[in-house]
């Protein structure tokens, strides 16, 4: 399954992740390539192990408004993750592998000692059907937005458009705002402002911000980038800066000559011109620019990593709370250069307690067992570091928490 989150956020695909297809606006026009049916009918080949299913594992199940297929696939089975391989339709059991809608049927077979879900029951007298029952009830929206997504969209879309991690000299040098209309303080959406291209002290170091043919017009506005350390070496990983609104480049900068008092030409710098389109926070004289990065269109599949990786969270998206709890997101100290992927599920692990052993009469100091807390998904990778949702939690997730391999 996939989901594509941007600008287009309600956009979701049922197996277009199993399929590995990257899907738009109008996913039913697709082609499905031969690698991606190769993909499909070895996953509907494999299936998972009968132990591996829930205890409580219904043979049939009707899917349902707000569901998204991680829900689903935490009814059937004991580990969500590998709903790929529980999902075993062919290109045979329905006729649109990008889509699942509320009201289709899904039924568990569990023939040949491996369980695979399917949209359509499984029957040794005569052919199977295709007819999928719905009830009856007044459409208002396009189908492309009824089909249900692997995870909530709203779980993860604001930290798409608003996480970033940079390295301290790229944000000190990023292009800033200088000055506002009639002096004022603080900025907010429909306000002018005005702002330069990369410099330090005085002397350019980049290209001034141009509103020349091929160079970016949409600009997210950034402060305070904050030092993100190891919580076991305390070295500095990056720097997350705080994301703050949007502007549009109107009137790019430029100089002018100009005769100065002494009668000699002068050079005078004249800054771009930008009206803030969004805002997050009220902005200020200094805030820093970034160009609006490309929509992404991003398949997450949720899956375990084939290496082993473990680490800790480095700290809790915000900082306005001191632990993080379901669908909140945190910053882990491993990222692309330890084998950190989009959709890697890991689990959380809390620390066992130090404390006296008062039962003996030395008092000797223990350690009680790490244990498992919860699951989190990667959905966003930067060199050094990553940005993970909490899918699942007993207790809060703290700073220093670790987390392993799922399975």
């Amino acid at each position: 399954m996939q989901t594509i989150f941007g600008r287009f956020s309600q956009i979701s695909m049922a197996t277009a992740a199993l399929l590995g297809v990257s899907a738009g606006l109008h996913a039913q026009n697709f082609p499905i390539t031969p690698a991606q049916k190769a993909t499909a009918t070895q996953v509907a080949e494999m299936g998972v192990p009968l132990s591996e299913l829930s205890p409580n594992a219904p043979d049939n199940y009707t899917v349902k408004r707000g569901d998204t297929l991680w829900a689903i696939s935490g009814i059937f089975l004991k580990s969500p993750w590998r709903w790929p391989e529980l999902w075993g339709m062919n290109l045979q059991d329905i006729r649109n592998p990008h889509r699942i809608y509320p009201g289709q049927q899904l039924y568990l077979d569990k023939t040949g000692g491996r369980a695979v879900l399917r949209t359509r029951q499984a029957s040794s007298e005569g052919p199977p059907t295709d007819t999928v029952r719905v009830s009856p009830r007044t459409r208002f929206e396009t189908l492309a937005d009824a089909s249900i997504p692997t995870l909530s969209p709203n779980a993860i879309e604001p930290f798409l458009a608003e996480a970033i991690i940079v390295d301290d000299a790229t944000f000190s040098r990023a292009p800033r705002i200088v000055a506002a209309q009639e002096g004022r303080v603080l900025l907010s959406r429909g306000d002018r402002a005005y702002a330069r291209g990369e410099y330090e002290g005085g002397v350019a170091t980049g290209k001034p911000l141009s509103d020349a043919k091929g160079q970016p017009l949409d600009y997210r506005v950034y402060r305070n980038a904050t030092a993100l350390k190891d919580p076991t070496t305390q070295q500095i990983l990056g720097y997350e800066a705080q994301y703050i609104g949007k502007a549009e480049l109107m009137r790019g900068e430029s100089v002018m000559q100009v005769e100065g008092k002494d009668g000699k030409a002068q050079t005078e710098i004249v800054p771009a011109t930008i009206d803030i389109v969004a805002t997050k926070e009220e902005m200020r004289v200094g805030d820093r620019l970034m160009p609006e990065p490309a929509r992404e269109l991003v398949s997450y599949v949720p899956h375990a990593p084939a290496t082993r990786i473990s680490g800790q969270v480095v700290s809790i998206y915000g900082s306005a709370v001191a632990n993080a709890a379901e669908n909140q997101v945190v910053v882990i100290n491993r990222g692309t250069k330890d084998g950190l992927e989009r959709g890697h599920v890991m689990a959380i692990v809390k620390d066992g307690e130090k404390l006296a052993d008062k039962t003996d009469s030395a008092r000797p100091q223990i350690k009680l067992p790490n244990e498992r807390n919860g699951l989190m998904m990667v959905f966003r990778t930067f060199d050094n570091l990553s940005y993970a949702l909490v899918l699942q939690i007993t207790d809060g997730v703290k700073v220093g928490d670790r987390f392993v391999n799922p399975n």
